[in-house]
């Protein structure tokens, strides 16, 4: 029986325990609250309470951690309080992963992004995913912990996307040229990281987006177009008013490529553009009333 800690049973971690074989695998995630742990457990996962301000009692029996617990200003909360426990189970680890996020690679005005480029983030939550990934590498090198690094593009997937928020009236198509995103459907994270479990690879760091990086404004109005109803009127982004946070996105603006997954993992995405996600969701029924 393999056994997987999740650090942060969120979106993309129940994505992949639920593609999971039950047979062969016991799951465990973590949450910071015990109703959130409840809620695991009713789904049929074991739970640990985890905020951040303590320990845990990591499982003897954990053969493989997924750690999606971004970073604070002071690190990775999770080598903060146990990097010496897992530095010990390293033996019997056969993976682990992090995930990141593209924006280690900063602004490009547009330009292409492979693993291979210069890591040069451009803004604060760049910068601390940056230091967590050189955080999590170097338990590979310096204790053997078996770690590949995941740095994911925007994601969307069921009860995410912009189906929902057009369909709510809180979209909007905020224009800024030469602007555009690289995107990933939540299904194919999990299958990424599924695959990289089958065909470990220490040390390793891989692009997790689709094929086809888009304006946003464009996947608004293709959202628009799939629920039947007239696209949000286009804004300037210099006036549109919007968070400090909302505002940071568009700092910067690249194309992540992600041939790596396919020649080293072997995958095959199940939504290579926000088309195909965006309609299989809208078949599903999202945005609809």
């Amino acid at each position: 029986m393999n056994h997987l800690l999740c650090f942060g049973f969120g979106y993309s971690a129940s994505t992949l325990a639920r593609q999971l074989d039950r047979k062969i695998w016991r799951v465990t995630g973590t949450a910071r609250t015990p109703d959130a742990c409840d809620e695991i457990e009713t789904s049929g996962f074991d739970a640990l309470v985890f905020d951040g301000t303590a320990p845990i009692e990591i499982p003897d029996d954990i053969t493989h951690l997924l750690i999606s617990i971004p970073p604070n200003e002071y690190g990775d909360i999770v080598l903060d309080h146990h990097a010496d426990t897992i530095a010990k189970l390293a033996g019997q680890i056969k993976w682990a992963g992090y995930l990141s996020t593209t924006g280690v690679y900063g602004n490009r005005d547009g330009g292409w992004v492979d693993e291979t480029s210069d890591l040069a983030p451009s803004t604060e939550r760049g910068h601390r995913r940056l230091a967590a990934e050189t955080a999590w590498l170097d338990m590979f090198t310096r204790h053997g912990v078996p770690v590949t690094i995941f740095r994911l593009a925007g994601i969307y997937g069921p009860g995410r996307n912009q189906l929902v928020s057009v369909a709510a009236g809180k979209s909007r198509r905020v224009v800024k040229k030469g602007q555009v995103f690289s995107r990933i459907h939540v299904e194919d994270i999990a299958g990424v990281l599924a695959a990289s479990i089958e065909n470990v690879n220490p040390g390793a760091a891989y692009n997790v987006c689709d094929d086809d990086p888009a304006p946003p404004q464009e996947v608004v109005a293709y959202a628009a177009e799939l629920l039947g109803m007239d696209p949000p009127p286009e804004v300037a982004f210099e006036d549109a008013k919007m968070s400090p946070m909302g505002r940071s996105f568009y700092a910067e603006s690249k194309r992540v490529a992600n041939q790596r997954i396919k020649q080293e993992l072997g995958v095959a995405l199940a939504y290579p553009s926000y088309r195909e996600g965006l309609k299989a969701l809208a078949d599903a029924g999202e945005g609809k009333k």
